[in-house]
This record gives structure tokens, sequence and C-alpha cells, in this order.
């Protein structure tokens, strides 16, 4: 049982984490997918 909420938490920081590193370093799925002709807001 300790393994599996081990695992759960595990997930939970490394989907956080992830996120917010890839949003500050612009790897976001916005930044990617952005052209010259897509206007975004």
């Amino acid at each position: 049982m300790k393994a599996m909420w081990a695992g759960f938490v595990a997930a939970i920081v490394i989907a956080v984490g992830a996120n917010y590193i890839l949003g500050e370093i612009g790897f976001s799925s916005a930044d990617r997918q952005t052209g010259a002709a897509v206007r975004l807001n």
C-alpha cells in the first residue's frame, strides 16, 4: 500500500513539475503550435 501511495505522489509531483518547467522554458503547446499566420490571445 505504501508503494502505491508513493507512486501516486510521484506521478502528481512529476506532472505538476513538468507543467511548470515546460511553461517557463516556452515549450507549451500554445508556443509550439503558434506560427506567423496564427492569432492567439
